[in-house]
């Protein structure tokens, strides 16, 4: 048993559980530290899940950290919706919230003590300039004119730029480690610019503000933070954050380790995109349920814990890899199934008129709400001569196999009666508009006395007492089979990657609730649409259908 126990932890937990046996810390500290410049999206869940999972599991403390420190992109509504994001996903920071920007007055002091110490000087560089003498990744840079500047002077240009004495871009300060290295990271990187801009959490008060990678590691040693968990593409700037802490001389400095981002194959994930999606009027803001942004997953219907175990089935890993949106949906029906109770609707509705029954007679029948799921109940739906169907579910000339309406045959009703169709009505557009059918008395609760068997069984809604709303199906965004980019960079965008249609819903359905959700037979699971949604128009989004390709791994 204790061998399975070790091997199945990830290498994260491993190298945990090694810090903790040799005694380098003796808690788990955790933060999840996203910069407020958009909406979260599913690779993100990863990483808060992972942190705030690691607390939880080793008994530490999780803190959700904004890293506030580039004021030309961020705004407090990216901050509110990452809050609500985060407390949605389930991770709880409780009184842990913290702001870069709190710190703004120590990694002064900081850089000030790097000064003192010779390791940080003022530069004259333009960004241009700068980059010229960085070097390449074959050969060394050069060192900066203002390199050798004395300690003295340093101090005052550096309170000179705190002060406002300068113009953007017009000095930087740099820290002064190695211009030969071969980590381009450490080739004098700058730790502050000056940007007189004011800030959505300090105002006006500085017009100076640091860099991520001088920020970060600073803003962990202050929390106590013990494993600073981040993804592959900062594990080239690791170097940069031991300089940092160390030369600080924090004590207990916290640890870098770096896993793998979470991709989804032909899936639009990065913020620049989406945020032009957004801008264009493409997508109806950052909680579309087209897209994978958290809000975006929350309105399409997706819950915590679906995505919980799509982060599970991903795994952590050092390697890249491509996860597929089949598992995501997989995860979400998985979740949904034996939660949701399954209602009738009729999507692209025709009606159905059974004229051997009673006119102006309504019987109730009572319906499971869920055959998998004894424990959710029965309900009541009414029954009467006129019902709304799928329009799918008849065919005037049908194909071979098709077990549904169409002249002459005879279906199952849902939980109903057997019904023959004798004859259809068209509009003056020439589209199906009246079904009229007879029905056996003697097969209520669908099966007949006689023993005749039907192949097709259809749901249905009483018409005088249905609700009517729409319903909204999604596909990916982006055009799959062409390609996620155009040659020009820009998005291959699907044209049906939205597409509204009438329907009929059961009465009750009218009075769900914002994100409540149902399965609508044969048509899959659907959501309250949070944003769009009223009980005089209620409208519901397909969070996915009820068939997957998708085969759970044999080793999960």
């Amino acid at each position: 048993m204790e061998q399975e126990n070790t091997t199945s932890r990830n290498f994260i937990e491993m190298e945990i559980d090694k810090d903790l046996a040799e005694g380098v810390y003796d808690t788990v500290h955790t933060r999840f530290p996203p910069e407020p410049n958009g909406f979260l999206h599913i690779g993100h869940a990863k990483s808060v899940i992972l942190n705030y999972g690691l607390a939880k599991q080793y008994g530490g403390k999780f803190n959700m950290r904004f890293d506030d420190t580039n004021p030309t992109k961020e705004r407090v509504e990216f901050v509110e919706s990452i809050k609500q994001d985060i407390r949605w996903l389930g991770a709880d920071w409780e009184d842990r919230l913290f702001f870069a920007s709190d710190y703004f007055g120590q990694m002064y002091e900081a850089a000030v003590k790097l000064i003192k110490m010779g390791k940080a000087y003022v530069s004259d560089l333009s960004a241009e300039e700068m980059r010229e003498y960085r070097g390449t990744l074959t050969e060394p840079g050069k060192d900066d004119p203002s390199r050798e500047r004395s300690i003295e002077e340093n101090l005052a240009l550096f309170e000179d730029m705190k002060n406002g004495r300068f113009k953007d871009g017009e000095k930087v300060l740099r820290a002064k480690i190695d211009m030969a290295s071969p980590n381009i990271n450490l080739r004098d990187p700058v730790l502050y610019r000056v940007a007189h801009m004011e800030h959505h959490n300090t105002g006006n008060a500085w017009c100076i503000y640091p860099m991520y990678d001088f920020a970060h590691p600073i803003e962990d040693a202050i929390e106590g933070i013990t494993h600073s968990i981040c993804t592959l593409e900062f594990a080239d700037h690791r170097p940069l954050y031991d300089w940092v802490v160390h030369t600080l001389e924090y004590p207990h400095p916290p640890r870098q380790i770096e896993f793998a981002k979470l991709y989804l194959k032909n899936v639009v994930t990065g913020k620049r995109y989406i945020k032009k999606l957004v801008e264009e009027g493409i997508v109806d803001g950052w909680d579309d349920p087209r897209l994978v942004s958290i809000s975006g997953l929350r309105r399409r219907g997706y819950t915590p814990e679906s995505i919980w175990k799509f982060v599970e089935l991903c795994g952590i890993s050092k390697a890249n890899s491509i996860a597929e949106m089949p598992m995501l949906e997989y995860c979400i029906r998985e979740d949904l199934k034996l939660k949701r109770p399954r209602v009738m609707a009729a999507v692209d509705p025709v009606k159905v008129v059974i004229d051997n029954y009673p006119e102006g007679q309504t019987e109730y029948l009572k319906v499971e709400n869920n055959l998998e799921n004894p424990a959710l109940g029965m309900r009541t739906v009414p029954f009467c001569r006129e019902l709304y169907i799928d329009g799918a579910d008849f065919m005037e000339e049908p194909p071979k196999k098709y077990f549904r309406l169409f002249p002459g045959n005879e279906v199952r009703l849902m939980q109903a009666y057997f019904v023959k169709c004798v004859s259809y009505e068209k509009d003056g557009d020439g589209k199906v508009s009246v079904i009229h059918c007879t029905y056996d008395p003697a097969s209520k609760g669908g099966n007949s006395p006689d023993g005749r068997k039907v192949k097709g069984t259809i749901h249905w809604v009483a018409a005088p007492y249905a609700a009517e709303a729409e319903v909204r199906l999604f596909e990916n965004i982006v055009d799959e089979e062409k390609g996620v980019y155009n040659e020009d960079g820009s998005l291959n965008l699907n044209p049906h990657s939205l597409v509204k249609k009438k329907c009929f819903v059961e009465q009750t359905l009218a009075e769900a609730k914002a994100y409540e959700s149902f399965q609508f037979v044969r048509n899959g699971f659907f959501c309250v649409d949070a944003k769009d949604s009223t009980k005089e128009h209620p409208v519901f989004n397909r969070i996915v259908s009820l068939k997957s390709s998708f085969k759970l791994p044999a080793n999960v």
